[in-house]
């Protein structure tokens, strides 16, 4: 059974978003996740617990503080909530999770933001970005000129799933899906989910400097993780192509 343990109840939030951040294709979702709640040192506002999620405990550099592998963060300024997941996320916890985060969404009157990379090998010019909606999220992707996949295709892994709730139950949800690399960590990408996509889309200023700047540094961190994720399959958030008449 999936839950919520809310550190922080003092906070005030007045429909918020919330950035999802799993690990993916690029791992554009958690670069670009870890990016807002290091850039805005966003409060630890609490831990998700699930039976199906791995049994690990993380901890931080020059920290002794133990952490559960999936934890929220918030912004109250902004109005803005980041999920953080450490680890890969297995069909039956994604569900799991969807279930848990499903009611506290309607609780809480949260709009998520899904991310997503699809697989592409690098040609020279910028990733491109798209947009996915469902009920007033296709009407917000639209209002920022965001637009939709040149092509038929599907979005799995954990992300996958919580896109799948959102379309059954007609909750608004938003997804983003960035060409990344398929081998590597893709600071780029992550740069363009923030300043194309996430910033219009919640009406916040991001600054993305040190993430082009560390890009190198990023990369060979989250390397490691990466390699996991490619042997991941249906732990792995990404978007794929699947053909017109698949």
């Amino acid at each position: 059974m999936a839950r919520i343990s809310v550190l922080a109840d003092d906070v005030s939030l007045s429909e918020p978003s919330m950035v999802e951040g799993f690990p993916g294709v690029g791992l554009v979702g958690k670069i670009a996740a870890d990016h807002l709640a290091g850039e805005f040192e966003m409060t630890h506002y609490g831990n998700v617990y699930c039976d199906s999620l791995p049994q690990v405990a993380v901890y931080r550099e020059n920290d002794p503080e133990l952490q559960p592998p999936v934890r929220v963060y918030v912004d109250e300024d902004r109005d803005l909530l980041v999920l953080q997941s450490d680890v890969p996320v297995g069909p039956e916890a994604a569900v799991e999770l969807g279930d848990c985060l499903s009611g506290w969404f309607d609780e809480h009157d949260v709009t998520p933001v899904y991310l997503s990379g699809i697989p592409r090998e690098k040609e020279g010019g910028p990733p491109a970005l798209y947009g996915l909606g469902v009920a007033g999220g296709t009407d917000r992707i639209a209002e920022q000129g965001i637009t939709a996949p040149s092509e038929t295709g599907l979005v799995s892994g954990p992300t996958g799933v919580l896109l799948s709730d959102a379309v059954e139950t007609g909750r608004t949800a938003i997804g983003l899906i960035v060409e990344s690399d398929p081998r590597f960590p893709d600071p780029e990408a992550a740069r363009v989910l923030i300043k194309k996509g996430i910033e219009p889309l919640v009406g916040i200023e991001v600054p993305v400097d040190d993430l082009v700047d560390r890009a190198e540094q990023i990369r060979e961190a989250k390397e490691r993780l990466a390699k996991r994720m490619q042997s991941g399959g249906e732990e792995s958030t990404q978007a794929r192509p699947i053909g017109m008449y698949q």
